[in-house]
Order: structure tokens, then C-alpha cells, then sequence
């Protein structure tokens, strides 16, 4: 037997994760209820920005750092390394790609902010294992790190330069964007048309093939990629085992701390990436402060995708849509979906009910009360509110599939060489 099939084998915990594991039929179902339930919500509503071209275009733009952070994070816990610092390896990447893109080119830029994620992430590899400290507190300690460092970086490379500042780099050259000819432009037409469902389907559409960064195509390309590797190769098989059973990986001839530091410094990479996003395409230029918080709601959108890349590309597209509410008609799209909160919610109890869970099913329609009448009583939600969406849409996610996940069975715990001998 080979070393990749045996692997492979229930002896490293490669057990199902606990609950049912939705189909792909089902799951386009599940998406396209979810749209349809929109659709009505929009047109009672009036809220035509909800689903709008524009709308749907920005809610991309914003996902797509969310989905690299995400995505690394993915890739150090597949190899049994929790990393929480991931916040810090973007702001790595939001600086040294900033500083490299304006002085060499964005492709430049694209480069060495990736190897300053990484940079983060070999460090981190370095300190939890090979010397097994706690994963949580070395992912702080990288925050903190990446957080003073840059701040400590940046007046000395940016001062006095055109353009730049003590908290700003100079601007950096665009990537260039596409937009798919024809039919962008016929999405476009028939979203403004407001029919139900078919309308807000091409609302979706077209912001996927209107004004789309190079750097968000190749964001996308890597979901696959990572699926593809980390399920279908013998090196995503080894790396997988680290993050299941090291001890018995080891006992078939996987180096484990290999593929740890190889599997961290990728999640460093990734990260770094999602910075440069922010830094070259988002904004064009480095801003301190500029990731706010989008590492660690990658890490959430990772969690509620089950660490999977699909369920992971959902998340950060939910938490990239409620963060473009703060910059399209924030206030009244946001009480458009308090009503779509309430009809999801009433869904919810039902399903409860169907299942014989009374209690859960009697609070999940008391939330769903209340939410419909703070729609009913009002008119419109305050600024507070609006900006505070994406922080508890994270939360409240997390919440409610905290039931159907698990996550790789030796996650963060300690690991030395030979311990199984």
C-alpha cells in the first residue's frame, strides 16, 4: 500500500464531519430560495439597491480579502496550525505591496506582498512548531508585531515622498480591470427592469462580469485550485493528515513539520494577498488601519464554510455583501433586510417545529417578532446600526451552524517529532 493511500485510511480521524453534508443540488436549491425570498423582500420593499448591478459588484470587491484570509486560514488548519494572524499578515501585505507597487509596478507590488504575508507566516510556522507555542497566543503576538511594525515602517518610507505621508504610501498603478463586452451591459438592462427573481439573478450575474479587477479573478481562480490540491493530490492528502493525525502520518512517512511550515507559510501568502488587494486594487495606496478587522472575519467565513472552500467562498461573499451596505444606500437596504431577517427567521421555526425542537423553535419566532416589528415601527435604521452590520451578520452566522461543523481533529494541538514512538 502506498504512503498516499494509506493515508487516506479511518485510522487518522478522516471520520465524516458530524451532521449531513449538503449536496450541490441541494445547495443551489438552499441559494435559490434564498434569492427568491430577495426578490419578494425588494419588491415590497422598494429597495431596488439590494440586488443591484452596482450593488453586487462592490459586495465582490469586498469579499474578495475576506476569501484570501479565509483561504489561509484554511490551509493552516487543514495542516493542524490554528492562525489567528491572519489580520496581521494581511496589514503585512497591505504595506510591503503598497511599497513595492509604487516604486516597481502593481505586479510588483502583487509579489512582495505576498512574501510579506508569507514572511508572517513562516514566523508564526516558526514559533508554534518548532517550539509548540500556543497557536493563539503566537497568532497575537504576530498582530501586534505586524500592527508596530508597519506603523514604525511607514513614516521612514513614506515621509517625504510625493503623495505619501507618516500613515499613507504614495499611490500605486492600477491592475487594470474588464468587463465582459455585451453581456454585461445586458445583465444590466434587465436588472433595471425589477421582475421578480429574474432581475435580481442578473443583478448577481452582472456584477461578476462588470469592472472585475485581474486581482479578483485570480482571487477566485484559487478557491478551486485549493480544493483541487488539498482534496485530489498526494501532497493535499499528506498535508490533510497532519491536521487529522500527525502521529500516524508520521508513522507512514510523512514529515509532518514540512508540511506544517509549507501549509502555514501558504496561509501567510494567502493573507498577504488579500492585503495587496486592499492596498492596490480596493484603495490605491497603503492606509493605516486599512484591513479593519477583515482577517479575523475571514477566519469566521472559514469556520461557517465548514473548512471547506466552497462553504468558505459563501461565507466571505455573505460578510463581503453585508459589508457593501455601509457604502450603497446603507440605511435603507439595511431595513429592506430586516424584514428578509424576519421571513428567514419565521423559515427557521418552522423547520424547528418540523423537527420536534420546540424551545429553539419558540425563540428563533420570538427574534423573528421582534425583528418584523422594528421594520414595521420604522422607516429607516441609524448609521450605527448600518456600519455595525457586518460584525454581528458574523456573529449571528457563526451561531447558528456552530451545530454542523468540524473542524480538522488535531487542530492546534501540540505536536513534537517522534512522540508516537
Amino acid at each position: 500500500m502506498t504512503t498516499a493511500t494509506a493515508v487516506n485510511q479511518p485510522s487518522l480521524g478522516s471520520a465524516a464531519p458530524a451532521g449531513r453534508r449538503l449536496s450541490l443540488p441541494v445547495l443551489l436549491l438552499v441559494i435559490a430560495g434564498a434569492l427568491a425570498l430577495t426578490s419578494i423582500v425588494r419588491i415590497i420593499t422598494g429597495a431596488d439597491g439590494i440586488t443591484n448591478v452596482s450593488q453586487m459588484s462592490t459586495a465582490l470587491q469586498l469579499a474578495v480579502p475576506i476569501g484570501l484570509a479565509g483561504l489561509g486560514g484554511l490551509w493552516a488548519e487543514r495542516a493542524g496550525v490554528v492562525n489567528i494572524g491572519l489580520e496581521g499578515m494581511m496589514i503585512l501585505g497591505t504595506w510591503f505591496g503598497a511599497w513595492a507597487g509604487y516604486q516597481w509596478g502593481p505586479w510588483t507590488g502583487v509579489l512582495v506582498g505576498i512574501l510579506g504575508g508569507a514572511l508572517g507566516g513562516l514566523l508564526h510556522a516558526f514559533v508554534t512548531v518548532t517550539f509548540n507555542v500556543n497557536h493563539i497566543v503566537s497568532g497575537v503576538a504576530i498582530n501586534i508585531l505586524a500592527l508596530g511594525a508597519t506603523r514604525y515602517l511607514a513614516p521612514l518610507a513614506f515621509e517625504g515622498v510625493q503623495g505619501g505621508s507618516a500613515k499613507q504610501s504614495p499611490p500605486v498603478h492600477s491592475l487594470g480591470d474588464f468587463t465582459v463586452p455585451g453581456l454585461s451591459d445586458a445583465l444590466q438592462e434587465l436588472n433595471a427592469k425589477g421582475w421578480f427573481f429574474v432581475s435580481d439573478i442578473a443583478g448577481l450575474l452582472g456584477g461578476l462580469v462588470t469592472n472585475v479587477s485581474w486581482l479578483t479573478l485570480l482571487a477566485v481562480a484559487l478557491i478551486p485550485a485549493s480544493w483541487w490540491i488539498l482534496w485530489r493530490t498526494a501532497f493535499g492528502l499528506r498535508l490533510r493528515s497532519c491536521g487529522e493525525n500527525p502521529v500516524a502520518a508520521e508513522s507512514l512517512g510523512v514529515n509532518v513539520y514540512k508540511y506544517k511550515y509549507l501549509a502555514v507559510i501558504i496561509s501567510g501568502g494567502l493573507a498577504g494577498l488579500g492585503g495587496v488587494f486592499l492596498s492596490i486594487v480596493a484603495n490605491p495606496f497603503y492606509l493605516e488601519g486599512q484591513t479593519s478587522g477583515r482577517g479575523y472575519i475571514g477566519l469566521a467565513a472559514m469556520i461557517f464554510g465548514n473548512w471547506m472552500p466552497g462553504g468558505l467562498a459563501l461565507g466571505a461573499g455573505l460578510f463581503g455583501y453585508t459589508d457593501s451596505l455601509n457604502l450603497r444606500g446603507g440605511s435603507e437596504n439595511v431595513h429592506a433586510l430586516l424584514l428578509l431577517g424576519a421571513v428567514l427567521l419565521a423559515v427557521g421555526a418552522i423547520w424547528l417545529l418540523i423537527r420536534k425542537k420546540y424551545a429553539p423553535a419558540l425563540l428563533t419566532a420570538a427574534i423573528g417578532v421582534l425583528m418584523f416589528t422594528w421594520y414595521s415601527v420604522t422607516n429607516e435604521v441609524p448609521n450605527q446600526v448600518v456600519s455595525a452590520t457586518p460584525y454581528v451578520i458574523t456573529l449571528l452566522v457563526l451561531a447558528l451552524s456552530a451545530q454542523r461543523l468540524r473542524m480538522p481533529k488535531a487542530d492546534g494541538l501540540p505536536y513534537r517529532k517522534g512522540q508516537g514512538k
